[in-house]
């Protein structure tokens, strides 16, 4: 068995790992690199191998880090399925068209305004190329193993990261475990992570492998951002991923009104992937802790905002308000219009409720950048802006170790991703001196047998 890391090395973006195992191919996640410069090329750059070549696609979950290079693996000649879990499936069929509309909006706009050194700029890949791809989704069931290649068995356990999110365990000669993005035991909506199953080797994600969430109750940290931007007369724009991180918000608003512990000020919800996503949350409700009548109730605290005239006309518009919008980390989508309409007044709050990868706008931001670049142009950052890591959907350094333990068996040897350089390293040396585990850390496009 070998296996190849082709993303998510010195980066949490770009997700990929290709398996080779008695002459098939599988990979496990294919996700796109996000953040600074040279490594969103990448995604302009061809894979080692021919996608045609591959037998088979298996994804830990719908996050575009982790899904989002799809329709161009299909657009290049894939031809296989695509493995996943019912709720992932429905999410990707909500994640990709979008992820493709808006880089066709964003090449759009470059030719317009002629931003761009090619003529004409083009989009990596379009939404019908996208919609195209769905076609080869296969939902499969959690704890129940398959026969991806003749090889290769593969099942699926809960990983609590986000509707649908799974860790993803292969068995061929040897066994091997992706834990994609590691959920928290107690997230305010998603059911905590499943214990860790038994694998000889582990491919471990650490994103937050060198800090600890802050011990403080996340709820109380929301309200007082809220209640002191509202009384300087600003509004709150969270950047918030359309999965995961913006019904949490909505949960924890709901909460914080019905409680009495911040004004009835209005909360619209920019984003309509968002808002079919939190569709999606009432055909699993087994994945989750809410019970019908309180996903009902976090959904009619929000106004959905539909129409890019409706979210324009949210600029002029007087007085406190919450405004949730993707992208997470501002690198896209109808926030940026927001961050640049509302960024140089100071009444207002930016407020970050995820992890910032290096190079996004939101690490930019929360570093204190005075401008941050929108549209060829350098907006004036004088609105207060603050984070909320207490909502992020990635177990911290002391959660992950927790999780380990879950399971009684170490494995042989275990590979640390989808952290930047600081946080895998970290990682690596806890595991190795708390735990006494062979670890390390793979390099980009890294190849080693698994024996």
């Amino acid at each position: 068995m070998q296996l190849q890391f082709l993303g998510a090395t010195g980066t949490v973006t770009g997700s990929k790992y290709l398996l080779q195992h008695d002459g098939a191919m599988l990979l496990v996640d294919c996700g796109l690199f996000q953040g600074y410069k040279q490594l969103r090329l990448r995604n302009w750059n061809p894979l080692p191998v021919a996608p045609s070549a591959l037998a088979a696609v298996v994804l830990t979950h719908a996050h575009v880090d982790h899904s989002g290079y799809l329709p161009l693996l299909v657009k290049q000649g894939f031809r296989g399925p695509i493995h996943c879990t019912p709720a992932t499936a429905e999410l990707c069929r909500i994640l990709l068209p979008d992820s493709g509309h808006l880089q066709e909006e964003e090449a759009e706009y470059a030719n317009r305004h002629h931003l761009s050194r090619h003529e004409p700029a083009l989009p990596l890949y379009t939404e019908a190329d996208a919609v195209r791809c769905l076609k080869q989704l296969v939902p499969q069931p959690y704890d129940r193993p398959w026969q991806a290649t003749p090889g290769m068995q593969v099942s699926l356990t809960p990983s609590g990261h986000m509707l649908g999110s799974a860790f993803v365990r292969v068995e061929g000669d040897r066994s091997i475990l992706f834990s994609g993005d590691l959920g928290r035991p107690n997230d305010l909506i998603l059911k905590a992570p499943g214990p860790r199953p038994e694998a000889d080797y582990l491919v471990l994600e650490s994103t937050y492998g060198d800090r600890l969430h802050e011990a403080v109750d996340p709820l109380q940290e929301l309200a007082e951002i809220i209640q002191r931007t509202a009384a300087r007369g600003g509004k709150i724009i969270i950047p918030a991923f359309a999965v995961g991180r913006a019904q949490n918000l909505m949960q924890a608003i709901h909460l914080l009104k019905s409680r009495g512990l911040i004004h009835n000020l209005p909360v619209f919800l920019n984003s309509p992937m968002a808002a079919a996503a939190t569709r999606v949350y009432a055909q699993f409700g087994q994945e989750h802790r809410l019970s019908k009548g309180q996903l009902e109730a976090m959904r009619k605290e929000v106004t959905v905002v539909q129409t890019p005239e409706e979210s324009r006309a949210l600029h002029g518009m007087h007085g406190p308000m919450v405004i949730i919008a993707a992208s997470g980390m501002a690198t896209g989508g109808r926030v940026v219009h927001h961050i640049k309409a509302f960024a140089p007044d100071h009444r207002n709050t930016i407020l970050f409720a995820g992890y910032q990868a290096g190079g996004t706008r939101g690490a930019k931001m929360l570093a204190g950048a005075p401008t941050v670049r929108i549209h060829g142009e350098d907006v004036r950052v004088r609105a207060e802006v603050a984070s909320l890591d207490n909502y992020s959907a990635h177990a911290d350094a002391a959660e992950i170790v927790a999780w380990l333990q879950t399971a009684r068996t170490p494995p042989r040897q275990t590979f640390i991703t989808h952290g930047e350089p600081d946080a895998a390293d970290a990682l690596r040396w806890r595991l190795e001196h708390e735990l006494g585990w062979r670890c390390r850390v793979p390099d980009y496009l890294e190849n080693v047998v698994i024996d």
